[in-house]
């Protein structure tokens, strides 16, 4: 069987081709309920339509800025539009409306934004601050939004509880069951008058409502809880200036007329236009699937919703928002493809098409045996061409247990386990701090064996603070001196010129909030520096406004270092400030301040000093940063790029980022569950060595290795070093990628990888499970990633790594449990209507049967919360078989069991209770159907461990298992004692029950038994 799945129903966890996917479901013969089968699979019509719908905006886009560019060429006779301002929008103080923005900037409409007045004849007519932004009175947002739209897309409503109830009904065996039960009903009551002759048909009827009420409520509760965790994905918050603060906002909160700041990394919230910034390029890809990045400056000032910043910052002016976009309508299509199938849910649809064709071969053999009995029957009286009521009614329940034979055969619930288990993770791990973005990582999770993890904010809190410094050549411990000590120390030359680097060459800000408290904005690095500079007497405002700014370069993690280029006010000198990776930039410097605060060379002596400091504040688990300048004496121009050499050595800065609570047992826990934890940074490899050291990541045996090394090695190489490899440091996003790739590919692990910048995308794509940071992270990371750690927490990611273990042992669990009750289920009345023409399990009872489990197995057996000994277990990895060979020793051991109690009792049953009159046989039928049901009862309650003997251990933590086996033993009871009419029983005597239990207890030991045998 599982050679068949691998060929066949072998899909990837992520990135599986449409094909493939294409392909499984087409080998999906025996289908009872498509709807419901596949309603938690991708729909691929509605991708091809967005693929579709790609295409053409990039069409569109490439008209509009050929067009574009030959109206530049025009732009000096542009005459009057013909545009008049609607009535409405005039009347509300606005002088262009909705459909006049969107177009300007959808078409790229330069002619038109000149006609407008530019971008500030534009912020004028939507009654907006270039500055200060919109005002927040809640009367004008609320007109605002009124007359412009708000920033959401159209999504498909959610669906209500009677569309459920409508897709449960489409279950084609429970709707020949439906025709069954009708002619059952006309039949019996032809021949026996009401009410007696229509206890079979409303019986079956009955049993079918049962059935479809409590799937519909299932499935019901588990649209909901991805309903939630859906809006959970979209919550994104952007930089806004409004009413004159910076401030968060929620993107569904922003409005034409806003100023959103975007920096590296942020995804665009809406359309708008570009205000000021410094080399900004735009990735349009997720737009029009141009991989061609766009640079976006005063002459293109044109940003679109939905692409996202792939290097500089800027401020933009939005212009139009939600469906109006194409980004928008886009994402509406997007979002009615759904999520790509699981690999578990696409395997478990082929043991449910694997067992149903063999439940269908069962059920015509079946019934074809028990039709022939009764024609023999006719035969021997000759009464073949004489048909009465009962003899109707008897074909007719043969057919039905034919069709109940299917129902029970083929498990329909196996991959729709998988989605409530999954759903019920999902939702667990949310209060976990863990947003699950793709089904698929939940599952792949539990089969990890590495993880790549950063360093900053993940093994470390990200709560940074300037600790040391060495400034002008003089080493000062600034926590101990609160700073004021170090401004002292430092000459006022060299003071001002530090000041300088740290306010002008930032990415953040130090801003006044609506309180009228100072507050930094930034990256935790951005922020700690910027407090040591406020800490060193220095003004941020002052020093931004007395210097023009002429070039940014951000900081990204391929070149490891950031620049400005400033004017000064004084003759208009041009200088440059670069700060960055200490040896990077020390290696770019050719001068040092000295400690009366000259430029003097920098010699030999000079470099093994800052070298040597260096490694020491590496050494104590500090993350260094180099600052340096150089004045510009030739010019420069905005085209120009910064030197990347000359430089004078202002200082270098000592960061302390201490190492999370909990993260040293938490690399113990993964090390003993059979997962390798490394550290992949760009920082020091001194600071590496110590961070990893502390938190129990570099042992002796293991290796800390630099990015430039790793680089440099081949693949015979690689096959030596990888496995030992525990440390990376200064590491580039390209390290990391083929790090990831090698593991992946090379060494067949399964791998997971946390990553927070633009450019750990391309990583977080290629790895089996990508790690997104919910707090440092980017929007393009998250974008990337399939799982977003929502507090930066390593000990999350473990916590992730126990989910996924818990859903894959859970499934696991689920199959054993309902794969026993196939195959008894089938054997049995198979085989006892070969032997004795008749089948001791009737429509009705399969029915309850196959609710057991089927849905209620599901709720028990897939929901069980995750305990401490699944990570005391060795991975799956990738090649593990899900269906183990432990779990067919507990199906067949199980089932061979429960098979003989039930042929002994249909057998001998008659004589050993002494049953005789002409209700004996509608009493062993009883007694056979509630051994039958308390067996599965126990096996359920041993379905729990597949190995481990003691199965009570814990379960009165999940009590959603004792209700369900409450629930079943009660409904048991009622069946028996009290809906006999309906259901073809009779009520029993004690003995009767008592040995129904103990049958069904007896499985029990039977299972611990078998748990000792080795396979």
């Amino acid at each position: 069987m599982e050679s068949y799945l691998n060929q066949n129903f072998d899909v990837k966890a992520k990135h599986s081709s449409e094909e493939v996917l294409e392909k499984w479901r087409n080998l999906c013969g025996v289908v009872k309920n498509p709807k419901r089968r596949f309603r938690f699979t991708a729909n691929l019509s509605k991708r091809y339509e967005a693929a579709a719908m790609r295409k053409t905006n990039q069409e569109k886009l490439k008209i509009a800025v050929l067009v574009s560019k030959a109206a530049f060429q025009f732009i000096s006779g542009v005459s009057p539009s013909d545009y008049t301002v609607p009535e409405d929008v005039k009347a509300a103080g606005y002088d262009i409306c909705a459909d006049e923005l969107g177009s300007i900037v959808e078409s790229h409409d330069v002619k038109k934004l000149k006609f407008h007045g530019g971008v500030d004849g534009l912020s004028g007519k939507l009654k907006a601050c270039p500055n200060a932004g919109l005002s927040g009175e809640p009367d004008q947002l609320i007109q605002r939004q009124e007359l412009f739209g708000i920033n959401k897309f159209a999504e498909s409503e959610l669906k209500s509880f009677w569309i459920f109830v409508w897709e449960a009904l489409h279950d084609m065996t429970l709707m020949i069951l439906g025709v069954c039960a009708f002619f059952s009903l006309i039949v019996g009551i032809a021949t026996e008058g009401w009410p007696q002759g229509s206890h079979d048909g409303l019986g079956i009827v009955a049993s079918i409502l049962l059935v479809v009420f409590v799937t519909a409520t299932s499935d019901y509760r588990q649209s909901l809880q991805f309903r939630d965790l859906d809006k959970e994905k979209k919550k994104i918050t952007v930089q806004v200036t409004r009413s004159g603060f910076r401030q968060k906002l929620s993107i569904y909160e922003l409005l034409p007329g806003d100023i959103v700041h975007l920096a590296i990394g942020d995804q665009v919230p809406a359309d708008g236009l570009f205000l000021s910034g410094f080399s900004v390029v735009i990735d349009e890809s997720s737009l029009t699937g141009e991989s061609e990045p766009v640079m976006v400056n005063a002459q293109n000032p044109f940003l679109l919703s939905g692409t996202k910043v792939q290097d500089g910052s800027c401020k933009m002016l939005v212009t139009t928002v939600g469906m109006r976009t194409q980004w928008g309508k886009l994402m509406a299509t997007l979002s009615e493809g759904g999520d790509d199938e699981t690999p578990l849910q696409v395997k478990l649809n082929g043991v449910a098409t694997i067992i149903g064709k063999i439940g269908l071969f069962f059920a015509v053999v079946t019934f074809a045996v028990l039709v022939q009995g009764m024609f023999k029957r006719k035969l021997s009286l000759s009464t073949h061409w004489r048909w009465s009521g009962d003899e109707a009614l008897e074909l007719l329940e043969y057919f039905a247990i034919a069709v109940t034979i299917v129902v029970v055969a083929v498990p329909e619930g196996l991959p729709l386990a998988v989605t409530l288990s999954l759903a019920f993770a999902m939702k667990k791990m949310m209060n976990d701090k863990a947003l699950v973005r793709h089904l698929a990582a939940c599952e792949t999770m539990g089969s990890a064996t590495t993880i790549c993890s950063d360093k900053t904010g993940t093994l470390t809190t990200n709560h940074m603070t300037v600790v040391k410094s060495c400034i002008c050549m003089n080493v000062q411990d600034v926590a101990a001196s609160k700073g004021s000590g170090v401004q002292s120390d430092i000459p006022e030359a060299a003071l001002k010129l530090l000041q300088q680097s740290i306010f002008n060459n930032t990415g953040g800000e130090v801003v006044v909030n609506k309180q009228g408290k100072t507050e930094i904005l930034g990256t935790p690095t951005e922020t700690a520096i910027l407090e040591f500079g406020l800490s060193l007497g220095g003004k941020f405002q002052e020093e931004r406004q007395s210097n023009k700014v002429i070039k940014v370069e951000p900081f990204n993690s391929t070149k490891k270092r950031m620049g400005v280029v400033i004017e000064l006010p004084e003759g208009g000198r041009v200088r440059a400030h670069t700060k960055g990776a200490s040896e990077i930039v020390l290696a770019a410097c050719q001068n040092v301040i000295n400690s009366s605060g000259e430029a003097v060379p920098l010699d030999e002596e000079s470099i093994k000093y800052l070298n040597v400091t260096i490694n020491e504040f590496a050494n104590e688990a500090l993350r260094t940063l180099c600052l340096a300048y150089m004045d510009i004496e030739n010019g420069f121009s905005a085209d120009d790029g910064i030197p990347a050499s000359g430089f004078t050595c202002i200082g270098i800065v000592g960061i302390k980022d201490p190492v999370r609570p909990g993260v040293r047992e938490s690399v113990e826990l993964c090390r003993r569950a059979g997962i390798m934890v490394r550290m992949v940074t760009g920082d020091n490899i001194n600071t590496a060595k110590a961070i990893a050291r502390e938190c129990g990541i570099l042992t002796d045996d293991g290796i800390a290795i630099e990015g430039p090394v790793f680089r440099e090695k081949n693949q015979e190489e690689l096959l030596e070093l990888i496995p030992k490899i525990q440390v990376m440091a200064r590491s580039s996003p390209m390290d990391k990628h083929t790090l990831v790739k090698q593991l992946r590919t090379t060494f067949d692990e399964v791998v997971a990888v946390t990553g927070d910048g633009t450019n750990d995308a391309p990583a977080l794509h290629e790895a089996d499970i990508g790690l997104a940071m919910g707090i440092a992270g980017t929007e393009v990371a998250k974008e990337s990633a399939d799982v977003i750690i929502l507090d930066d927490n390593f000990s999350t990611i473990v916590t992730v790594a126990k989910w996924g273990r818990s859903v894959y042992i859970n499934i696991q669990k689920f199959v054993q449990f309902q794969l026993t009750v196939n195959v008894v289920a089938l054997i049995v009345n198979f085989s006892s209507a070969c032997l004795t023409g008749s089948a001791p399990l009737t429509a009705v009872q399969l029915l309850w049967v196959n609710m057991i489990m089927d849905t209620l197995g599901a709720l028990a057996l897939a929901t069980e919360p995750p305990n401490n000994e699944l990570m005391k277990r060795m991975p799956v990895g990738r090649k593990g078989n899900f269906i183990t060979n432990a779990m067919w020793r507990n199906i067949l051991g199980q089932a061979v069991y429960q098979f003989v109690i039930i042929w002994l009792l249909q057998a001998k049953g008659k004589s050993l209770f002494g049953l005789v009159g002409p209700d004996s046989t509608l009493v062993l039928n009883t007694l056979i159907f509630n051994c039958f049901v308390f067996c599965q009862v126990f096996n359920e309650i041993s379905s729990r461990e597949m190995e481990e003997i003691d199965v009570f251990k814990g379960i009165l933590d999940n009590y959603v298992f004792v209700v369900v086996i409450g629930i079943t033993v009660f409904f048991q009871i009622i069946i028996i004692e009290f809906l006999g009419t309906f259901a073809s029983t009779t009520p029993l005597t004690f003995v009767q029950w008592f040995f129904s239990i103990f049958v069904g207890f007896l499985g029990m030991p039977i299972a611990a038994g078998l748990k000792k045998i080795e396979v």
